[in-house]
């Protein structure tokens, strides 16, 4: 499909000087989120995550186990809303978390560089779904839009939109309402596997292109700040950049979520008043 002239309809991004006022301002705003309410509503936002090279059947069965025995550990906080592993750990996980309301993500289509033939990022997805994975997370084809093929970009993506890599907000924007043309229901910063993640100025243009977005057509898509994330304080400043500029109504697990690995200790131990590795 054609998606690049449906670009033509929304406003230009911000400039990177009114960003930076922007994130500022929410800077401000977000230390009276820097509550235990917040940390538990980010808690349970947050994506699982564990990508690396040397995980294993036995390490993620262990990592799943855990996340599903919190239920039980800490009764008054909400667990976390999923966990993000390769495609071929999603039946492994699925075994784990038997009978928890726990969602299991997967990543997919060629994570994290998504250059790999279309068919076999189609087949990977198919076959995480069929293993049981209830959301899948792809990557944006960063190269196609340095280059400027939006159609292109837009036919065979999903999630992920590598905001370090696209860095000016135009990029970032476009990149953002594309994802959303193609039916994105997140869209999400980053895969954690470059130097620049997740930044609260991405984050910034990102929510903005939902708001107008869902503004042109009614439809909510969900903002993921992963890849960077790491303190309560970080989780809280995101919190409330989605509130600031979407809403309450967005702060919900079905529409904002954190990716996150040791982001979930230290916001636990935010949560208990003492430092805790549950993780």
């Amino acid at each position: 499909m054609e998606y690049a002239n449906h670009l033509n309809e929304y406003a230009p991004a911000w400039s990177e000087a009114q960003v930076d006022q922007e994130v500022a301002r929410i800077r401000e705003a977000a230390k009276r989120n820097h509550n235990t309410d917040v940390y538990k509503m980010c808690y349970s936002a947050i994506d699982l995550t564990t990508l690396s090279c040397n995980d294993s059947v036995t390490s993620v069965t262990e990592f799943a186990r855990k996340a599903a025995e919190f239920y039980q550990k800490y009764p008054h906080i909400p667990n976390v809303a999923s966990i993000c592993i390769y495609p071929a750990f999603v039946e492994t996980v699925g075994l784990a978390v038997d009978g928890t309301p726990m969602r299991i993500t997967s990543v997919g289509g060629g994570f994290p560089a998504a250059q790999t033939f279309l068919e076999v990022k189609a087949l990977e997805v198919a076959m995480a779904v069929e293993n049981g994975a209830d959301e899948i997370d792809i990557v944006l084809n960063v190269g196609r839009m340095l280059t400027g093929e939006y159609d292109e970009a837009a036919n065979e993506v999903e999630v992920f939109i590598e905001s370090g890599a696209l860095k000016t907000p135009d990029l970032i924007r476009k990149a953002s309402l594309l994802s959303m043309f193609a039916g994105a229901d997140f869209v999400k910063t980053s895969t954690g596997k470059i130097d620049v993640a997740a930044t609260p100025e991405a984050a910034v243009v990102m929510c903005q292109a939902i708001r107008d977005y869902y503004a042109k057509t009614g439809r909510k898509v969900g903002f993921k700040a992963a890849g960077g994330v790491r303190t309560a304080e970080d989780g809280a400043l995101y919190y409330t950049i989605v509130e600031e500029i979407l809403g309450k109504e967005w702060l919900t697990t079905d529409l904002f979520r954190i990716g996150a690995s040791s982001a979930a200790n230290n916001i636990l131990s935010a949560i208990e008043g003492r430092e805790i590795k549950y993780f």
